[in-house]
């Protein structure tokens, strides 16, 4: 591309155009247990807890990690997702949210999302 252009090869994917396990969840055509839902986001319970409460949120739309030029409504929507699954999870005590980016940092799924834990005391170390 031009000098200053960035080459995107499926940021901003519609789900159903996207083969990505989580754009598939998005689009409804793997189930899952749908925490909260609006236009641009989803969220749902983490298949393989670390926690208690163990929620995903993800863009709908298919974004690699949070460095993939999410744009910031999409963003504020995941930050009202996580405000709607702490409160129906009953984390009125407190939780974490974590966004891994890339495999060294433990990201297996390349579909931006947030982890939001709780359901007990995590402590202080976040590793």
């Amino acid at each position: 591309g031009e000098p200053g252009t960035r080459v995107v090869t499926h940021s901003g994917k519609e789900p159903a155009m996207c083969d990505c396990i989580f754009c598939k969840i998005a689009n409804h055509e793997i189930p899952s247990t749908v925490v909260y839902e609006d236009d641009r986001v989803i969220a749902f319970d983490d298949l393989n807890p670390q926690a208690p409460v163990h929620t995903l949120v993800i863009p709908k739309k298919h974004y690699a990690d949070i460095t993939d030029g999410v744009p910031a409504e999409t963003l504020g929507a995941m930050a009202h997702a996580i405000d709607e699954v702490a409160r129906v999870k009953g984390l009125d005590k407190g939780f974490r949210v974590i966004s891994n980016k890339g495999e060294a940092a433990g990201q297996t799924v390349m579909h931006f999302h947030m982890h939001v834990l709780g359901g007990k005391d995590l402590g202080e170390g976040l590793i």
